[in-house]
């Protein structure tokens, strides 16, 4: 039974951590296929009452200290990100001039009162309160607390300090200043991180946007109405005119034109369509007027399944990630147990006064918090996957970056990859000199095929003389061998490749054969054109120390002459399906492989290979099949690709490394004495800004 996935919209969600709070919470609970997206607002799950039923799980967000919005109608929270941010910095502003001013010499007299420092410093620490303190509580509530309730206990320790130090009128307690400070420095590095990560997902937004907000109908009576897209529906027949965003996947029934699919295919150049072929809603119709029939709405369209794949890939961990994930889950309970090290070991160890070794532990607390290691993989994967998708290239799922940076041999389908799948008649034999019974036969066995020879020999004997009819067939095919066809009469029909031929036949010139039990009665010998660049592609791939092979089910003698064409060395020909996974798991067994195939007749060994690549157009099988899909058949893209997931991998690795090495070096200067608090939370808003520029860069660096 399909699960039924439940989506929420949860407002309150302004980090990483956030997002993470509820994921955790959801899984612990026993749910699975968890997805949480802060900054789209998006909770998923696979739905199980026998677990933990809509209504609690709704509760449970609720709990968390998140809105679950029930209607789109819903007002928006008034304290959003940035206000908190506004009047935190309105009001922390005056106490943190005039500890600046204070410490070159210049006094401000009303600053020094406790209770005006008490009066400003009140509204940003409730303001941090409510908005840290609730993510802290409801992280320790998970069992696994988040950087927000290092934040809560700094901020908390030095307002408390300094309510004592008003109780007891002593100056040497008033920390007033660092109390709103760290909590107005870490609310800018939220809302620099919130803003950063917008433009991480652009990829998101640009795709969404494609989606046309009406559609002109074609009504039973041929009226022209215009809807909203969201109102149309399988079978409906729509009008599209010049200048006009399909607004729904379709197959055209009437008229014609070329299609802009760029933003969808990545392929520059304009797709001419005509009667049957399918378009893609999303696509620009730049010139021609058509009808076409709806095909598939809402989810099921292939712009929506794109959205789908970019957002699932974006928020995806990948491997390289999981040493980060370990350490945060520990991180904070060590520098909490650090904290009051620092405090201890200095006031009692080393007589440094209450207030200093205070100050000393906040700043623990506070240059610690780890969400540099937290968004050190997910910008870089949600730039890196968002330019891919760019470039017509779809990635299913962040690890699939670093398994696609990490290929090392390249195995290739030859007919519809490397070869347009464009095949041309050359020659026709029919022995037994029954052309037209032969041609009428091939023609209604080949409607049973979706292989690309299939189609291209339908098309070549179209204008030829067929009989005009044949006996009603049963027709069945074989993966790698061809069709089987059972006429009412008891006759059997063969048709296929050479493998069907007998001893005696298998001299004769062909790539297809039509057989009536071991005659031959027709012999075609096809001609199929390598795609434009395909050499050069080769070339960028072997620069890139990849090793490519060829891996057909076509004659070895054609296999061994595209492989020359190319400068390929290593290739297979004339391969069944069972014999072209021998071979991947024996390439495989040398080092990571990828399979490019078509998505369709080569998934099995797509499956086989680590990393399978489809390479199908557009369509509901390419976005299904394999974990990388080059839309449009864009194999030149490939070289571009494994450049680009290289780079978003070196990317994370160099992120980490900051991270890590902050921490590592900032930890020690603040249990030292040698760091403000202040100081501190500015630093760890720093480390945020560094990690997602550097992410950021990957939008512009060369490949």
């Amino acid at each position: 039974m399909e699960k039924e996935i439940i989506e929420l919209e949860v407002d309150g969600m302004d980090c990483n951590n956030c997002a993470t709070s509820i994921s955790r919470f959801l899984e612990r609970k026993g749910l699975e296929d968890v997805f949480v997206n802060f900054q789209t607002k998006e909770v998923r799950f696979a739905r199980n009452d026998e677990v933990l039923t809509l209504d609690s799980a709704k509760r449970g967000i609720e709990k968390l200290g998140y809105t679950v919005v029930e209607n789109a109608a819903q007002a928006p929270p008034f304290w959003t990100l940035e206000r908190k941010l506004l009047v935190s910095a309105l009001f922390s502003l005056p106490l943190l001039l005039g500890h600046l001013v204070m410490m070159v010499g210049w006094h401000i007299q009303a600053l020094h009162s406790p209770y005006v420092q008490l009066a400003l410093a009140l509204p940003p620490f409730i303001i941090g309160m409510a908005h840290f303190g609730k993510s802290a509580w409801a992280s320790v509530r998970t069992g696994v607390p988040n950087m927000d309730v290092l934040i809560f206990l700094g901020s908390t320790a030095a307002f408390g300090y300094s309510l004592i130090g008003l109780v007891l009128q002593d100056p040497n307690y008033y920390f007033f200043e660092t109390a709103a400070t760290i909590i107005t420095l870490v609310l800018l590095g939220n809302w620099f991180e919130h803003r950063a990560v917008a433009q991480t997902t652009s990829a998101i937004g640009e795709l969404s946007k494609l989606q046309a907000l009406t559609a002109r109908r074609i009504m039973p009576s041929g009226t022209l109405i215009d809807i909203p897209t969201a109102e149309l529906t399988k079978g409906m027949r729509i009008q599209v005119n010049a200048g006009d965003v399909i607004p729904a996947d379709a197959r055209i029934l009437v008229g014609g034109g070329t299609v802009d699919e760029s933003m969808l295919t990545g392929e520059s150049l304009p797709v001419a369509k005509a009667l049957t072929q399918e378009l893609i809603g999303g696509s620009l119709l730049l010139s021609g007027s058509l009808e076409a029939e709806v095909m598939a709405v809402g989810k099921d369209t292939v712009l929506e399944q794109m959205v789908e794949l970019v957002k699932t890939a974006q928020q995806d961990k990948p491997p390289i990630q999981q040493l980060a994930d370990r350490i945060s889950a520990i991180f904070v309970p060590v520098v909490v147990s650090l904290a009051v090290l620092t405090f201890l070991v200095a006031h009692f160890a080393f007589q440094v006064p209450v207030g200093q070794a205070l100050l000393n532990a906040i700043a623990v607390l506070v240059i610690s918090c780890p969400c540099a290691m937290g968004l050190a993989t997910p910008t870089a994967v949600m730039v890196g996957v968002g330019r891919l998708a760019r470039m017509g290239v779809l990635i299913k799922g962040g690890r699939t970056v670093e398994q696609l940076a990490g290929v090392r041999h390249i195995v290739f389908d030859k007919t519809g990859t490397l070869t347009t799948g464009k095949f041309h008649l050359q020659t026709a034999q029919y022995p037994t000199d029954e052309a037209a019974r032969a041609n009428a036969l091939v023609w209604a066995m080949e409607q049973h095929s979706s292989h690309p020879i299939a189609r291209s020999l339908r098309e070549a004997i179209a204008d030829q003389p067929r009989l005009p009819d044949v006996p009603a067939l049963d027709v069945q095919e074989l993966p790698g061998q061809g069709l089987v066809a059972t006429a009412t009469d008891g006759r059997t029909y063969r048709l296929g490749s050479r493998r069907l031929l007998p001893t005696s036949a298998q001299g004769m010139e062909g790539d297809i054969f039509l057989l009536e039990g071991d005659a031959v009665l027709a012999a075609f010998l096809m001609g199929d054109d390598l795609k434009p660049g395909m050499a050069q592609t080769m070339q960028q791939l072997k620069a890139q120390q990849l090793q490519p092979y060829i891996l057909s089910g076509d004659n070895r003698s054609k296999t061994s002459h595209t492989a020359a064409a190319l400068g390929i060395t290593d290739y297979f020909g004339e391969k069944l399906p069972a014999e072209k996974l021998s071979i991947i798991r024996d390439i495989a067994a040398q080092g990571s492989t990828a399979m490019v195939g078509d998505g369709i007749n080569d998934a099995p060994a797509l499956a086989q290979a680590d990393l399978g690549i489809s390479l199908s157009s557009a369509s509901q099988v390419a976005i299904q099949s394999a974990k990388v899909v080059l839309l449009n058949g864009r194999i030149d893209v490939l070289p571009d690709a494994i450049t680009l997931s290289r780079m978003t991998v070196r990317t994370i690795r160099q992120n980490l490394f900051w991270a890590f090495a902050y921490n590592i070096v900032a930890i020690p200067i603040a249990a030292v004495g040698l760091l403000n608090p202040m100081w501190a939370a500015l630093f760890m808003a720093f480390s945020d800004v560094v990690v997602i520029g550097n992410s950021l860069l990957l939008r512009i660096r060369k490949l």
